[in-house]
């Protein structure tokens, strides 16, 4: 995500942090820099000239150019304009005066309309909300199947009926359907085309009509760039949009789309894909986002994302076992597994400030692989030596190996991070961070 920007970004603030003193003529130069890497990352030309713009004006004040740290000071005006540009403020789904709340989710083919429904509805379970998902997407009959395919993995119920049977009807069917379920929002799939057309767009507004929708979301494309802007124009011209789903952002490299979008709308982004998998949706966040874009990280959403995975008991658990020193391999292979939850360790590592590039540079994939040979080996081992990996001496390694294969210098590397973490776990307990594990108690 935004991986070319920041890059090109970072480069363009490090050079400019190395000068003690900046002018006039060094703050043009570093904007036109940033300039060159917005249009190249397939942002709006209105939009990067008028965030050059009030950069330059904020900039150029004494107040900046004569402070110890000027450099810093144009990074936190760099910051506060993305902020500005990403929409300011996080956007929430508004919820209607009497339940059920109704979501239209809208959109062009291919753009992840059916799959959004399902992560949109998991999203509003997690959050405590009783969701309904609604097929109306008749042109597709796949699509209906693929709901309720979804629906059921999910274990969210979805109101689907004859393909013959008109969208509006299908809408209102599914409202006295949710009163019956106690269901207090509806997410509704529409239908999508492979362009924009008169037909579709009137399709859209009988819908509207029908539903009363407290939201009309946009799904979109992110990689489409450009395109994703012009489209969500005409969507909020003729259906009035509420807001914006930005698909497939965990593939977009360049980030156009999220930073146009907004200003040229005027329609606020509500929520972002970063995956395949149900689960990776995320609300979004106009402040975390800058502040992965300038390489600072996103430890927000690390404790939030770690909130939902890690298991508290067992946390407990773990606090308990690093006071007494009895952190063994099993407990390190649990909390592997509870990491691997997380998400990709490319992304996570983007969300700690200053390591950003190294995520960049993680093989694609090198998580899951390295997870499953640390699963296979430990598996290999007996009880006892999982409790007590002292014992495995030179003969165990090579019966270990051989059981998971792998080989006797895989399972000394495995020990030695078990031996690394166990050191780490340690000097924790016994530092600064003993506070921090004190909650655990």
């Amino acid at each position: 995500m935004f991986e070319l920007l920041s890059e090109k970004i970072g480069g363009v603030f490090r050079k400019l942090g190395s000068k003690g003193k900046i002018s006039e003529k060094d703050v043009d130069e570093a904007l036109r820099q940033v300039r060159l890497a917005l249009l190249e990352a397939d942002v709006n030309l209105k939009v990067v000239k008028e965030f050059t713009s009030k950069v330059r004006e904020r900039a150029l004040t004494a107040e900046v150019l004569e402070s110890l740290t000027p450099a810093q000071h144009v990074v936190k005006i760099v910051n506060e304009e993305l902020i500005a540009i990403l929409g300011g403020k996080q956007s929430y789904l508004v919820p209607a005066g009497h339940p059920p709340s109704r979501v239209m989710l809208v959109g062009l083919q291919g753009s992840g309309k059916t799959t959004t429904a399902a992560k949109l509805a998991l999203h509003l379970r997690r959050s405590g909300q009783t969701p309904l998902l609604v097929a109306a997407d008749t042109r597709r009959p796949a699509a209906i199947e693929q709901l309720i395919t979804l629906g059921k993995q999910l274990d969210i119920p979805v109101h689907s009926e004859n393909p013959k049977m008109s969208p509006t009807k299908i809408c209102t069917e599914a409202v006295k359907k949710s009163r019956n379920l106690a269901a207090n929002w509806l997410v509704v799939d529409t239908q999508g085309r492979l362009h924009i057309d008169e037909a579709m767009m009137n399709e859209m507004v009988d819908v509207k009509k029908a539903l009363q929708p407290s939201e009309i979301l946009l799904v979109v494309d992110a990689m489409t760039g450009q395109e994703a802007v012009r489209v969500a124009e005409e969507f909020n011209a003729k259906v009035g949009l509420t807001g914006l789903i930005l698909t497939k952002m965990d593939g977009d490299a360049r980030g156009g789309a999220a930073l146009s979008i907004k200003t040229v709308t005027g329609v606020p982004i509500k929520f972002i894909g970063i995956g395949e998998k149900t689960d990776a949706l995320e609300p979004f966040h106009p402040d975390r986002l800058a502040s992965r874009i300038l390489g600072m990280g996103d430890m927000l959403s690390l404790v939030e994302k770690a909130e939902k995975v890690i298991d508290q008991e067992k946390a407990k658990e773990l606090g308990k076992k690093i006071r007494t020193a009895s952190f063994n391999l099993e407990d390190f292979l649990d909390q592997l597994q509870q990491v691997k939850k997380m998400g990709p360790i490319g992304q996570l590592v983007d969300m700690i400030p200053g390591l950003s590039s190294l995520g960049r540079r993680l093989p694609e994939g090198m998580d899951e692989k390295q997870v499953k040979r640390v699963e296979a080996i430990v598996y290999s081992m007996t009880l006892q030596e999982r409790k007590h990996p002292e014992i495995i001496d030179g003969s165990r390694k090579r019966r270990i190996a051989q059981g998971s294969g792998t080989s006797p210098q895989d399972v000394n590397q495995l020990l030695n991070q078990f031996r690394q973490a166990q050191k780490l776990m340690k000097q924790l307990e016994s530092g600064k961070a003993r506070g921090l594990l004190s909650k655990l108690r």
